[in-house]
């Protein structure tokens, strides 16, 4: 079946291509979670890290503006809590096999999400700042080494309440805080006319100024700053600093224009059919890329091997299989197979 005719299909590319690159990441950190410093292969990767999963979340403030606009605001709130609720339960399970899930983090994201739909876009962006500043100050504040194992990657006390709370708010993979300012940036955007070639190109311009000015001050100030602060002034996800935010908001903003462009032209985008079907079925993809695609890593002995060229064939197998497998589904099916299961539990109303 092919997508709802108002569909913007940039946001399935670029839905597709997060998923690509946490896919890579994933594999990364299952199959050498502590590679070689000197290994080339790591500068190619490393700047993945934390910008895909940007893209994915800054995507989905974007779907949850848009898809509420179409809804009136009490049963907009309580849809998206519904599936809030669903996206906890699948986060919670799939993070007995991977600690680094991102799942169970979009149901706050959502929940929070929920507070925020009233606001003008100026009390939107707002919110955006205090996030990201609230942010900055509790990781000048707090012990943001709470909790972890660095020598595992391991979070030793998730499953307790101090600890979950933590980890959801603080100095977890994806903490709340500042992780909910890229849904923030989302649902600002929803309410802009993307589907023009000038909020596109504005998308692509000012994300790579943004991405490139927050490089060059994070390597400026680094130099100047004392240790204790200066990973907080850096562009690496652990710890999420405002530079790294700036950072993957910009890269973020620019693929998503760039995706928008790409895709709004006619031609180019039936060749581009297999990754809009991916896009449009990513919980599922994701999930399987855990249970299938690192359960065949297991067999072969890939995990924890620390081989990192092992990483980008893993990947760019697992993806070909699932662009494949999503474009086959979608000639049948309006939805993935999670998608379809969410919206039947959750959707009241149908879709």
């Amino acid at each position: 079946m092919n997508a709802p005719p108002n569909r913007l299909n940039g946001l399935d590319l670029a839905r597709c291509l997060a998923l690509i690159g946490m896919v890579m990441v994933n594999f990364r950190l299952a199959i050498a979670p502590f590679p070689s410093a000197q290994d080339p292969l790591l500068a190619w990767l490393s700047p993945l890290e934390g910008r895909s999963a940007a893209i994915f979340v800054t995507l989905a403030g974007i779907g949850l503006g848009l898809a509420t606009a179409r809804l009136a605001r009490d049963q907009a709130v309580a849809q998206t809590c519904r599936r809030a609720m669903f996206l906890l339960a699948v986060g919670l399970l799939n993070f007995t096999l991977f600690p680094a899930d991102i799942i169970h983090y979009y149901a706050f994201y959502f929940l929070a999400a929920c507070l925020l739909l009233p606001l003008s876009g100026r009390l939107l962006l707002a919110a955006l700042g205090l996030t990201l500043s609230s942010a900055f100050a509790l990781q000048l504040t707090l012990d943001y080494s709470r909790g972890w194992n660095w020598g595992e990657l391991s979070y030793v006390d998730f499953w307790t309440p101090i600890g979950f709370v933590r980890n959801l708010l603080f100095n977890g993979w994806h903490p709340m805080l500042p992780w909910l300012g890229f849904a923030i940036w989302g649902l600002w955007l929803s309410r802009q006319p993307l589907a023009r070639p000038k909020t596109q190109w504005a998308l692509i311009a000012g994300g790579s100024l943004l991405a490139l000015a927050s490089g060059l001050l994070s390597a400026w100030l680094r130099d100047l700053t004392p240790a204790p602060l200066s990973a907080f002034l850096g562009t690496k996800p652990l710890p999420p600093g405002p530079l790294y935010m700036l950072n993957a908001g910009g890269i973020a903003s620019a693929a998503i224009g760039g995706c928008l462009l790409l895709a709004a032209r006619p031609r180019l985008a039936a060749r581009l059919s297999p990754l809009l079907a991916a896009g449009r079925q990513t919980l599922t993809l994701y999930i399987a890329h855990i249970l299938i695609g690192m359960g065949v890593l297991e067999e072969m002995g890939w995990l924890d091997s620390g081989e990192l060229a092992r990483a980008p064939l893993a990947a760019a197998l697992y993806c070909i299989a699932a662009a494949a497998f999503a474009w086959l589904w979608s000639r049948r099916f309006r939805h993935g197979p999670l998608e379809s299961l969410m919206r039947r539990i959750c959707d009241r109303q149908g879709s």
